[in-house]
């Protein structure tokens, strides 16, 4: 498989973790907006420190700064946890909160075109969206309001962190939820040189896993994810394969000209004139 996209955004975006915090708006010209406390440019790259770290972004890639002007918001006080998520152990900077439990209404989900959600988001990060498509049903089985054990949302079940990060609002609306998971997705194969196997490994998880063991980690869930994931795209690329060698052969006989019988030649009557002796 191989996936030709431009750079967008560096590989860095995939690790750090961002807090809310009031300050400056890197606008990228995606689409996406990225909050940071200060900024440094050396050459063709311009590095944003947050909270937490910093993002290396491509220079070009950035239409606009602005200033956050967004009050910083108190975590809220702890809420009693559903039982799917009695396991999950968040973090300072990784807060469970109601919105993780709050599914999508049913009505947004019936009013969008997810084929067509894919697409776009596809051909805007320059991916096959039949590969896109089968990480969806991998991660949430095409389910908008999909909550993970672990707090990951929506179709493509993004962390909060990265759905942060990805300057995505609502991780249940399921057009930013696709554009935001498909350009994490891209930033991966940039990454690992279009490498599908390790950025699903990555999507999976973690960029730092896949550092770890120099490959695939030797997970099983991991491994399963990324098997089913290929055989539902091989699946894919073989039936449309088929249908073009079926049409390809229906079409050849539709358009080729039937074989013209000859007519067999008359053979002349030749009357034969008696010459009397």
């Amino acid at each position: 498989m191989r996936f030709l996209r431009p750079i967008t955004i560096g590989a860095v975006l995939a690790l750090g973790q961002l807090s809310a915090f009031a300050g400056q708006i890197a606008v990228l010209r995606n689409g996406f907006s990225i909050h940071f406390d200060h900024k440094e440019q050396s050459g063709t790259s311009t590095r944003l420190y947050t909270g937490t770290g910093y993002l290396d972004i491509a220079t070009d890639q950035i239409a606009s700064f602005d200033v956050d002007e967004t009050p910083v918001t108190p975590d809220p006080p702890p809420t009693p946890q559903p039982a799917a998520l009695t396991n999950a152990q968040p973090t300072a900077a990784q807060p469970v909160t109601v919105a993780i439990q709050t599914p999508m209404p049913a009505k947004v989900a019936q009013n969008v075109d997810l084929d067509e959600v894919v697409r776009e988001a596809s051909s805007k990060n320059r991916l096959d969206p039949d590969f896109v498509s089968s990480v969806i049903r991998a991660e949430s089985n095409f389910k908008p309001h999909a909550v993970s054990k672990k707090g990951a949302q929506g179709l493509m079940q993004l962390m909060p962190s990265t759905a942060a990060q990805l300057g995505v609002a609502d991780p249940f609306d399921p057009k930013a939820n696709v554009e935001a998971g498909t350009a994490h997705l891209s930033a991966l194969l940039d990454l690992y040189k279009n490498d599908p196997i390790k950025a699903l490994a990555a999507y999976n998880a973690g960029a730092h896993r896949v550092k770890q063991y120099n490959g695939v980690p030797p997970y099983r869930e991991t491994r399963d994810y990324i098997n089913k994931i290929v055989r539902d795209f091989n699946a894919k690329k073989r039936a449309q394969m088929k249908a073009a060698a079926a049409n390809t052969s229906t079409a050849t006989k539709t358009t080729s000209p039937k074989p013209v019988k000859k007519a067999k030649p008359q053979q002349a009557s030749v009357a034969k004139s008696a010459n009397p002796a």
